[in-house]
């Protein structure tokens, strides 16, 4: 529908100096979505780094762009909130809800908004590029410009297909079509890598780096920018001689990740007190030595700024959860709220994303980004399918083979259980998973080495 859209305008192909070192750049970036606008965040952020740094302005493609607008960067063109939240992909209704929302002339005032910034004068010392971030739409939008450009591709891996012994066993016809050419990128999408003025393209990980350069694509292999920025606020936890003793003495830390979406995070979230009540039962059984059965548990759930934190506080104490002064764990968020039931805390915090992550052991999860993050830190992510729009079952399956054997994807939230005991039995299968999560999902550093590439192979840095 885009690349349909797009081919009734002619591209403009821009002449300039050729740069030199004291050249000046100006940069569109553009995005598709909101975890696809924090990620463009942190390259420009490194990109701001530079003595000659470029002019930059965002054209976000979905949504208001928030990301750029805490960091001052400019917008150009119209922006706007479809009805699907950018989901429409997924379900054929979703994008006739779009449709019906203005879609189509968003997106035409988009293209217009893109060609007059390409179009527009500069100084002479001053060259012209784009970094296109998230999946065909803004890749296309940047080919069409007749600018140069980069691409940060989000949205696709070959480990949805294969992973490093080769293809995955599914007899589906969605099976056949996620690789029907050799690559999980389609024949189109690599056309558009291939272009004389696609400089450089970043795919999210080593595996998909390697099946590109099979092809005429210019793809480097530098990691994940969803990995930046995670530090964790408070101090990490020490061990000593008596290393063992104090690791099976601390609270077993299960992170909750519901999504960040209304009304969908409210559902997932009825559905993961389903999940934490089994989990009670099985920490109450005298016969479960996986762990010590009178080892406290902790629920840390990670509640996004967009849900209403009063919703979640009621839902928890109409099921027996007590409001408490003390925790056992300390997270950087002095307006979190703290409940205890029998030997079990459940903490709920909208301000410590990055120590939810880091203190869990593992996670019950029903979100896209959040899972990715808490897996590439190499911990296990317990996953139910939802409704939607964004966490269905054909997501959660899709998800569950990008991540592999760092997902364990259920059926329903009672089933979570003994996945929690066998996880804890098998202490040799966490370490596997803690590599495959790591491995998959890359280390921290991505967003500051895109950037020092993108210098080089277009701002002549």
């Amino acid at each position: 529908m885009f690349l349909f859209l797009m081919s009734n305008f002619s591209p403009l192909f821009v002449t300039s100096n050729p740069q030199t070192p004291s050249s000046r750049l100006r940069l569109l970036v553009l995005s598709n979505g909101h975890g696809e606008d924090v990620i463009a965040a942190r390259i420009i952020q490194e990109l701001q780094q530079y003595p000659h740094s470029p002019d930059i302005c965002a054209l976000p493609l979905v949504g208001e762009g928030h990301a750029y607008q805490k960091l001052d960067i400019p917008l150009i063109g119209s922006v706007r909130t479809m009805p699907s939240g950018g989901f429409i992909y997924m379900d054929g209704r979703q994008f006739l809800r779009d449709v019906h929302g203005g879609l189509l002339q968003l997106t035409l005032n988009q293209i217009q908004a893109m060609r007059r910034w390409v179009d527009s004068p500069i100084q002479s010392d001053y060259s012209k590029a784009i970094l296109a971030v998230g999946d065909i739409v803004p890749l296309s939008f940047a080919c069409l410009s007749g600018a140069n450009y980069a691409f940060v591709g989000t949205a696709r891996s070959e480990y949805y297909v294969r992973d490093e012994v080769g293809l995955l066993k599914r007899k589906t016809k969605a099976a056949f079509l996620d690789n029907f050419s050799g690559s999980v990128y389609h024949p189109w999408e690599r056309w558009l890598m291939s272009r004389r003025r696609c400089k450089a393209v970043f795919p999210r990980d080593s595996l998909t780096t390697k099946i590109l350069n099979k092809w005429s694509i210019p793809a480097y292999d530098l990691g994940n920018p969803m990995m930046d920025g995670l530090e964790p606020t408070t101090a990490p936890r020490f061990y000593h001689a008596n290393a063992e003793q104090q690791e099976l003495a601390r609270p077993l830390v299960v992170t909750l990740l519901p999504g960040s979406r209304p009304p969908e995070a409210y559902a997932n979230w009825q559905l993961m007190m389903i999940a934490v009540s089994a989990l009670i039962a099985l920490f109450q059984e005298r016969n479960f030595l996986a762990y010590s059965y009178s080892r406290e548990v902790v629920f840390l759930a990670a509640i996004a700024p967009s849900l209403h934190y009063g919703s979640m506080r009621q839902i928890l104490q109409s099921q027996g959860w007590l409001l408490c002064s003390d925790s056992p764990i300390q997270i950087a968020d002095s307006s979190a709220l703290t409940f205890r039931q029998n030997n079990a805390y459940f903490i709920l915090t909208q301000n410590a994303y990055n120590d939810c992550l880091h203190s869990g052991d593992l996670a019950l999860a029903m979100a896209g980004t959040a899972t990715e993050e808490f897996v590439g830190l190499g911990k296990p992510a317990i996953t139910i399918p939802g409704n939607g729009p964004q966490f269905t079952p054909s997501f959660a399956e899709a998800q569950s083979r990008h991540l592999g054997a760092s997902v364990i994807l259920v059926n329903r939230p009672e089933e979570v259980a003994e996945v929690v005991r066998s996880l804890l039995a098998h202490p040799d299968k966490l370490h596997a998973i803690a590599e495959n999560g790591m491995r998959r999902m890359g280390k921290p550093g991505a967003a500051r080495r895109i950037a020092e590439c993108f210098m080089k192979q277009l701002g002549n840095e």
